[in-house]
């Protein structure tokens, strides 16, 4: 069978989806271990949104309205704190990926994470637009909704890339950035999680919409960590579990079709916002080199590497990733 050619993009790339495709291509020995993994699992239906929210959603979890779409977000900390803290996740996460950070902060600042669409509870777009436009345009809405301002932006992995476009694209509603393992240069990982690859294979690629090997998933989580041992049987679950829910599935597959690497690198230079970047040192997905990129182009930027950690530095290691954030937030002025 024949492969129709890569596409390309307006500069002339591939779009990421294609290099993660060509990438997993070449990996023969990963192909046959999920081919294995696949063909030896019992299938795995999608779940209900109602059938997750006793779980995954209890207080002080609320569903808001947005764009056609009821999103998952929490609102903590004291709420006269005029200008939060907004927190976004990475690709395949959810913003319970923050619950030990928020577990300190909100007791100093007003917190809020939110799942994106096409993740965690909030699920599939209703317009299927995943590209970082349509994410620009939601962290827009979902802070005109909330009547916020300004706020302090953070983000992991994805969710880092959207903070600090979203920063150059409207700087007033930003104060600060802090950008955790971000996103935003050419895609040269290390290592790819394995269940990103499954996702983007011929014929395996759709089957992995109604199949779903438990250690297909924790296997991908492993990869991501700086210590795999750190990976256990709750959390396997909650990704498990959330990757489950109706759309999710399709959705990553969309989200990588539509994916640019690197397009929008050069605006990381205008960026002007007080800017904090840490970075696990074992991230084999984005390697520390993008860490000294970020700390090279964000004029005044402060970066802290955190030994060990991997690629979800916040959610390894709660207490020594949110350490470097409290004393961040203590400089910058009110």
């Amino acid at each position: 069978m024949s492969r129709r050619p890569l596409e390309e993009d307006a500069n002339g790339g591939r779009t990421m989806g294609h290099k993660l495709a060509a990438w997993s291509l070449r990996v023969f020995g990963a192909l046959l271990f999920i081919a294995a993994l696949l063909f030896g699992a019992s299938k795995a239906p999608d779940r209900s949104l109602e059938s997750l929210v006793p779980q995954w959603a209890p207080p002080p979890s609320d569903f808001i309205e947005l764009r056609g779409q009821p999103i998952h977000i929490r609102d903590q900390g004291p709420a006269g704190d005029s200008v939060p803290v907004l927190l976004l996740h990475g690709t395949s996460s959810s913003l319970h990926t923050w619950e030990g950070w928020v577990k300190t902060l909100a007791t100093q600042r007003r917190v809020i994470s939110v799942d994106l669409p096409g993740f965690g509870l909030s699920g599939p777009s209703p317009s299927a637009d995943y590209r970082d436009e349509a994410y620009l345009d939601f962290v827009a809405a979902l802070l005109d909704h909330l009547k916020l301002e300004r706020v302090i932006l953070g983000g992991n992995s994805l969710g880092g890339q959207i903070a600090w476009q979203y920063a150059a694209r409207a700087p007033e509603r930003v104060q600060a950035l802090i950008l955790v393992d971000a996103a935003g240069y050419p895609f040269a990982p290390q290592e790819v999680p394995l269940a990103w690859q499954a996702s983007r294979l011929p014929l395996i690629g759709p089957l992995s919409e109604h199949v779903l090997p438990r250690k297909l998933v924790e296997y991908s989580i492993r990869q991501v960590y700086g210590d795999p041992e750190r990976v256990n049987t709750a959390l396997v679950d909650r990704y498990f579990e959330l990757t489950l829910r109706a759309g999710n599935r399709t959705a990553l597959r969309q989200r990588l079709d539509q994916w640019r690497g690197g397009e929008q690198a050069a605006r990381i230079r205008s960026l002007r916002q007080p800017t904090l970047i840490l970075w696990g040192e074992r991230d084999r997905l984005l390697p520390p080199s993008d860490a000294q990129a970020f700390a090279r182009d964000i004029a005044g930027s402060r970066l802290v590497m955190l030994p060990g950690l991997g690629h979800v530095p916040q959610e390894e290691d709660p207490a020594a990733s949110l350490k470097p954030v409290l004393e961040f937030l203590h400089t910058l002025k009110p």
